[in-house]
């Protein structure tokens, strides 16, 4: 799609998937795919549940690529919104699901352990995230998990930390400014 040391915002890339483009697709889907893991393990507390459930927010994210509207440099906090209202109705649609498997005798279809452990490892990446969130100056720390893990409005926060919402969109983007050179800089 284009070269690696330059990428491609999520926009951009939604734009063109939308239109068919699939490199575009499969670019924005490996760039994501940690975090929507990320958030899935942590809302539903089954593995193989999540790697289920990112096919369907990707699905969805798909599905919905020419109404994307950034508001945000990363899509992450959209499909993460996407991947908790799939774990949630995951919760519903599973009980009755298993109902019917029991009524049936149908077991789960299994996920190898491969499976598994790619899943940890996409997972990890993720956490390697919350790791480097961590590492932020507090004031930053709040400000981007706020808006971005939250996704509370800048008026909100502001009113939340005591401060101006032009002081904390500062926050915000030099938070995941930091984020992507840290990032960047642990990939090499």
């Amino acid at each position: 799609m284009q070269d690696p040391g330059h990428p491609v915002d999520d926009a951009s890339l939604l734009a063109a998937s939308a239109v068919g483009e699939r490199t575009a697709f499969a670019l924005f889907y490996r760039r994501h795919l940690p975090g929507v893991l990320a958030v899935l393990v942590s809302e539903t507390g089954d593995r193989e549940l999540a790697a289920d459930l990112a096919a369907e927010v990707f699905a969805a994210a798909l599905l919905s690529a020419a109404r994307y509207r950034p508001e945000q440099p990363t899509a992450l906090p959209w499909l993460s919104a996407i991947a908790r209202h799939k774990a949630r109705d995951s919760k519903r649609r599973g009980r009755a699901e298993q109902r019917a498997r029991r009524r049936l005798g149908i077991p789960r279809e299994p996920v190898d352990d491969h499976d598994l452990e790619r899943v940890d490892e996409l997972v990890g990446q993720g956490a390697a995230v919350l790791d480097l969130m961590a590492r932020l100056p507090e004031d930053q720390r709040v400000a981007v998990h706020a808006r971005v893990i939250e996704e509370r409005d800048y008026r909100e926060i502001a009113a939340a930390v005591g401060s101006s919402e032009e002081a904390v969109r500062q926050r915000v983007s030099r938070a995941l400014s930091s984020l992507r050179k840290r990032m960047k800089e642990s990939e090499q």
